[in-house]
């Protein structure tokens, strides 16, 4: 089993929950306090860390906000890895995927020069391709499979033929059936982002996927209804299954920042926020 799984299990059984905290520093949707200078962010970084923790299974960093920033964001991104908790995994959203030697480097700035846990990827070129970032046995990657945007049935859902081995099916279940069959050879290394906002799809993307790990967007701000994605959203077999909370995290980000914008008592705010967050994501078992 992964390094990730295991220290996801640990997290989200102390936790008692699939909250994953989405840090995704915006200056205009900041407190006055603390949107106007990079210094003012890194104390926001701080405070958001510090509310959550205690109630956070994961936390998720989305790396645009942060490059959005410049050369002072990107230093803002390390100081995410060593302000989060080592015991509780940070993923960072960054949808990467190329091929040979730019996923090679890719790799080595997301895991050796940022410290992530967990990555996103896009496996339009291939899951294959993306060797060089799902080879590194300490660490985790979710594919994009059923986006929780508007558009993504555009793609998503088109239908793909059956083959030898494969069923008529979407293009996502495709996505979803052939990361299953990789995880033989990854030792549960790999699993799949599915949007909130669909569940007929996530239900179709478990299904050809029973054992992957999902990390599901779209719940809050988005409106994906969180009881369904607990019910639905966990894995039915192994890898996923053998850990609290069966490999499932939601991720939620503005449905816990918002709670602090314009509050000066900011920290109180995001932890009551979290908290609530965490009962209504209150893993189903052990």
């Amino acid at each position: 089993m992964s390094h990730y799984l295991d220290l996801l299990g640990a997290s989200t059984s102390r936790v008692r929950s699939h909250l994953c905290v989405g840090i995704d520093p915006v200056p205009s949707a900041l407190p006055v306090s603390f949107r106007h200078t990079h210094v003012g962010i890194e104390r926001w970084i701080d405070v958001l860390i510090a509310a959550t923790a205690p109630y956070a299974a994961a936390f998720k960093m989305n790396l645009a906000y942060f490059e959005a920033l410049g050369s002072e964001g990107m230093r803002l991104a390390e100081h995410v890895r060593r302000q989060v908790p080592p015991e509780i995994p940070l993923i960072i959203d960054v949808k990467r995927g190329d091929i040979g030697t730019t996923v090679a480097a890719q790799a080595i700035a997301l895991f050796d020069v940022l410290g992530a846990d967990a990555v996103t990827a896009n496996p339009y070129l291939g899951i294959g391709a993306l060797a060089p970032i799902l080879e590194r046995t300490d660490k985790f990657t979710y594919l994009l499979c059923r986006t929780s945007n508007p558009e993504s049935g555009e793609l998503q859902s088109l239908r793909v033929g059956s083959s030898a081995v494969d069923p008529e099916e979407t293009l996502a279940e495709r996505v979803a059936r052939l990361a299953g069959r990789r995880t033989e050879g990854l030792a549960g290394r790999i699993g799949l982002v599915v949007g909130a906002t669909d569940v007929p799809a996530l239900r179709q993307v478990r299904a050809a996927a029973p054992g992957l790990p999902f990390l599901v967007p779209g719940v809050g701000a988005q409106g994906g209804d969180a009881s369904l994605i607990t019910s639905a959203g966990g894995a039915t077999s192994a890898p996923g299954d053998g850990h609290a909370g069966r490999g499932l995290l939601v991720n939620v980000g503005r449905g816990i920042t918002d709670a602090g914008a314009g509050d000066e008592r900011t920290e109180a705010a995001l932890s009551a926020a979290a908290a609530e967050w965490g009962q209504r994501l209150a893993i189903l078992k052990p």
